[in-house]
């Protein structure tokens, strides 16, 4: 494939992702889809089924605002994407409750494209961001009286 071709498949679903559409995001996949989110619970999912439950869990879980493309790199069947992610998490995130707080942190997504589909989607996150930032003391919309 392609590096545009690539590029299709990865914006349409991180554009799935953003709006909260976990049809959208699976729609790039194969049937055959491994989407490995490491650290996840329950390990890597298996097929378009497996990963659109993981999708709807996500998208109760984590409520994506901005996502900034920091690096791309191309390879013959494969592309290697970080971003750096800003969202709102009013579920739990890395089983941590986020309270409807807001994180940032940096992601990479690892995918493989097969017969015009995303074949399989590796991602890792920065864990100890999303960790300091969802366990840190709620700061003081005031300051206190003197």
């Amino acid at each position: 494939m392609t590096p545009a071709e690539m590029e299709a498949l990865i914006e349409t679903h991180m554009e799935a992702e953003r709006i909260g559409d976990a049809e959208l995001a699976v729609s790039m996949y194969s049937e055959d889809i491994e989407h490995d989110a490491v650290g996840w619970p329950g390990g890597p999912a298996y097929g378009i089924p497996a990963a659109r439950e993981r999708y709807l869990q996500l998208l109760k879980d984590f409520r994506s605002e901005k996502d900034e493309r920091t690096h791309t790199y191309y390879s013959e069947n494969g592309a290697t994407v970080e971003d750096l992610i800003t969202g709102v998490v009013p579920g739990s995130l890395l089983g941590i409750p986020g309270n409807n707080r807001r994180v940032t942190f940096r992601m990479l997504h690892v995918f493989e494209f097969k017969d015009g589909k995303i074949a399989r989607e590796n991602v890792w996150l920065d864990g100890a961001a999303i960790a300091a930032q969802l366990t840190a003391p709620e700061q003081a919309s005031e300051q206190a009286p003197r």
